[in-house]
């Protein structure tokens, strides 16, 4: 009989085999598109298949590394901390994933009895079955695990194995209703139904857990950005995605815009290159300094929440060097400072050489109500063509800078989002103001001509407009 090891090295060698071969004669590029889907469903049963085998080793690694005689354990004699450690060095995994691992092997493990050291059913013994059978993986797995296990304390355990059957049932495709086998995201849909019926006490206890873990924090500075860890209740990661999906809408992440003449071919080019990350930051971004003029926020010595930038005053005038601000550790491009200083959320302070406050600035610089009103109504939104960010998540922007004797004036104050704000010297935009209506002119790449063109979304405006025409 080979052993374990043994039969892996086989079939580690045969994969590989197999794998070159695909790669040398260009298998995969070569395949039909009925191919293509034949494909990756086999893809996927393999890989069902090592999870298993990878998920059974982990759990007799764990059984072996919890004796209480540190020396005994299989971790220790093999120089690690954890299992965690061991699996990560051997497989080369990342600790995330090793986590989800250890999880799943939890869910399916057969631990033996200590009496008669007879094995003993696993806390989901038709998911451990599935998992064998190569129905399910890892991600299958912790779909059904991870909803059920906290009602592990508060339901019987007759309860909680029909919920595990009838789930099992149902990722291979044998459910009531004769749905095909389902996926792991609609598995886990299932499972917190499951979860949600069996729960006799309702969400209250959980509610309570949940307050104790709520929390955010902002980590060091490192790079020129700030981690932020943190757990948020439901409802305000609900809020959080709400403010997202406002500004990320598809009028907003759309293809972009291209200016063409009216009988030319739309030859659609993307000016947004930011990843999805990206933008839920200057999303995030807005809606802070939204929240900062609002005036709803508590006050800070009889203020609203300000930043203060400081900026020696020959950096300003030369353009290059850097920038504080009071809460960052980390100092700031003299580009970022003009930008939170033309958003109007700023006092701007400019020290001298031997640090003498040569230049105080005050809110009387920063658009008022009236004025951001008037603004909203003339502009709609953020000025750029193809954005949509609404006029509420917008910052005002003085055409002419406050620095160059741009007055606070709505003649010289447009809408801009966050990222366009912070960018729009860089991304190639040009903003003027023509007897008070703003016109843009987009990059050469989006419209070759380079025309001015206004942007004003007043309706009345854009209906005089039409009179016009008509």
């Amino acid at each position: 009989m080979k052993s374990l090891v043994d039969t892996l090295r086989e079939l580690v060698a045969h994969v590989g085999e197999v794998v070159d071969r695909m790669h040398d004669e260009g298998l995969v590029a070569a395949a039909s598109d009925a191919d293509q889907a034949v494909a990756l469903e086999l893809l996927g049963r393999l890989g069902r298949r090592v999870d298993a085998v990878t998920i059974e080793a982990v759990s007799e690694v764990t059984a072996r590394s919890e004796s209480a005689v540190r020396e005994e354990r299989l971790t220790s004699r093999l120089g690690c901390r954890s299992v965690s450690e061991l699996v990560q060095r051997t497989t080369r995994l990342g600790p995330h994933t090793v986590g989800r691992l250890e999880r799943a092997a939890r869910a399916t493990r057969q631990g033996r009895s200590v009496f008669s050291g007879e094995l003993e059913p696993a806390a989901l013994p038709a998911m451990r079955a599935a998992l064998l059978d190569g129905e399910v993986g890892l991600d299958g797995v912790l779909a059904v695990a991870e909803p059920l296990s906290s009602l592990v304390s508060g339901v019987s355990l007759e309860a909680l194995l029909v919920a595990d059957q009838v789930l099992a049932a149902e990722a291979r495709g044998e459910g009531p209703d004769g749905a095909p086998p389902l996926c792991a995201d609609l598995l886990k849909v299932q499972a917190r139904v499951w979860a949600v019926v069996l729960d006799q006490d309702g969400a209250e206890p959980r509610e309570r857990q949940a307050l104790l873990k709520r929390g955010l924090t902002l980590g060091p500075a490192r790079d020129g950005l700030v981690a932020i860890q943190g757990r948020l209740l439901p409802e305000v990661a609900a809020q959080l995605q709400r403010i997202f999906d406002a500004s990320l809408s598809p009028k907003v992440a759309g293809d972009g815009v291209r200016f063409v003449e009216a009988d030319a071919s739309n030859t659609s080019a993307p000016y947004d290159d930011r990843r999805r990350p990206q933008q839920q930051h200057d999303a995030f971004a807005g809606a802070l300094a939204a929240a900062a003029v609002s005036g709803e926020l508590p006050t800070i010595g009889g203020a609203a929440p300000t930043l203060v930038v400081s900026v020696r005053s020959e950096d300003l005038v030369e353009g290059r060097g850097w920038a504080h601000t009071e809460g960052a550790d980390e100092p700031l491009s003299l580009a970022a400072a003009r930008h939170i200083g033309c958003a109007g959320v700023v006092q701007r302070v400019t020290l001298g050489d031997n640090g003498r406050i040569l230049r105080l600035g005050t809110e009387e610089r920063v658009f008022n109500r009236y004025q951001r009103r008037a603004i909203a109504l003339r502009d709609g939104g953020c000025i750029i063509p193809g954005c949509g960010v609404p006029a509420g998540w917008c910052e005002i922007h003085h055409v002419t800078g406050h620095a160059e004797g741009g007055p606070t004036h709505t003649d010289n104050g447009v809408l801009l989002c966050w990222y366009h704000h912070r960018f729009v010297d860089r991304n190639g935009w040009s903003i003027r103001m023509n007897r008070g209506v703003p016109e843009v002119r987009a990059p050469s790449w989006i419209d070759a001509r380079m025309l001015w063109r206004p942007v004003t979304r007043s309706p009345t405006h854009l209906r005089d407009r039409v009179v016009r025409q008509t």
